[in-house]
């Protein structure tokens, strides 16, 4: 009777059930309780989130083999329904289950992943499939999520990592051989293109020396330009100048002689009228007696000219005076005075 009636204990992590006649009486998380064992099926579904690696053998677009390697975690949100699918019973005496359906749960999980990577990696060349560890593992995540049949099993992917997509040996080396050649040829063009940005910095140096150069010489050629227009302002300057003074020197020289002209025209007229006095003068004199002439110029005279005059007259008559006497008194007189 003891062996019929026994006590079972589940942790947290385990969600129980316990069915009678086909039904469920008792279900929950880390019950413990006493069973009737002939009358009574234990079912006990792991809650637990459980990690489970993987390494699978792939076929890329362009028929090369590759490994895909990582990691899944899983847990169970729908116990009922996966006791519905899978045998999750406890044998008779609690001690394990009764089949072999919870082993497997693992290997069903791990063929979900598998078809979905097949369908990504199936769709890439070698070369993407190398470097496409995040995108791979972000497309079968999502697919993952949208799967019917693990919605049907009450299973819930919580991540998914690839960890490594790898080449087999031989293609390693032959894509190590070319990636080394690759680099290579990278190393060649990086030297080449060293050596033209070198070119290129010393003839854009050359450049700008020969720029320089030519900016230099426009600008002393603007100083020369500015120097000689400079002179030439003051030249054509002085020449304005001198223009001026010569015009003002012209203009002077023409007003003498105008000056010289007017004066010698006045003097003309000065001298015809003088002559014209003196020709009406003569020609009243012509026709004067001499005596009366000399008559009338000897008045106003002064004694000694009036002398002098005398003498003159007797001068002119010597040849008729026989004898002339002078006394000392009017001689002495004429010295004295003298």
């Amino acid at each position: 009777m003891l062996n019929l009636i026994r006590y079972v204990k589940s942790d947290p992590s385990t969600y129980l059930f316990q069915y009678r006649n086909g039904n469920i009486v008792r279900q929950g998380r880390g019950l413990s309780f006493y069973y009737f064992v002939p009358s009574s099926t234990l079912v006990a579904v792991p809650m637990a989130s459980m990690d489970k690696p993987f390494m699978f053998a792939e076929t890329t677009l362009d028929f090369q083999e590759v490994s895909i390697q990582g990691r899944v975690v899983y847990r169970v949100v729908d116990p009922e329904r996966l006791s519905q699918m899978a045998n999750f019973a406890l044998k008779p005496n609690g001690a394990g289950y009764a089949s072999e359906d919870p082993d497997k749960l693992d290997n069903r999980i791990l063929n979900q992943v598998q078809v979905m990577v097949r369908a990504e990696i199936q769709a890439m060349s070698l070369a993407d499939a190398l470097v496409a560890g995040d995108s791979l593992t972000q497309a079968v995540s999502e697919r993952l999520r949208e799967s019917a049949r693990l919605g049907e099993l009450g299973i819930e992917v919580m991540d998914l990592a690839i960890l490594a997509v790898k080449p087999t040996p031989e293609t390693s080396r032959a894509l190590e051989a070319e990636m080394r050649e690759r680099v290579l040829q990278d190393a060649d063009e990086a030297v080449y293109r060293r050596r033209n940005a070198a070119v290129d910095q010393e003839r854009a140096i050359k450049e700008n020396e020969l720029q320089t150069d030519i900016a230099v010489a426009q600008k002393d050629r603007e100083v020369r330009e500015a120097e000689m227009e400079a002179k030439r302002a003051v030249a054509e300057k002085k020449r304005a100048i001198e223009q001026e003074e010569l015009e003002g020197k012209i203009q002077l020289e023409e007003r003498r002689q105008q000056l010289v002209e007017t004066t010698t025209a006045n003097s003309r007229k000065q001298a015809e009228a003088k002559a014209y006095a003196i020709e009406v003068i003569m020609q009243a004199v012509g026709n004067t007696d001499p005596r009366v002439l000399e008559a009338i110029a000897s008045t106003g005279m002064a004694p000694e000219q009036l002398i002098a005059r005398s003498f003159q007259g007797i001068a002119e008559r010597a040849d008729k005076i026989g004898q002339l006497n002078i006394s000392p008194e009017l001689l002495s007189t004429l010295l004295g005075r003298e």
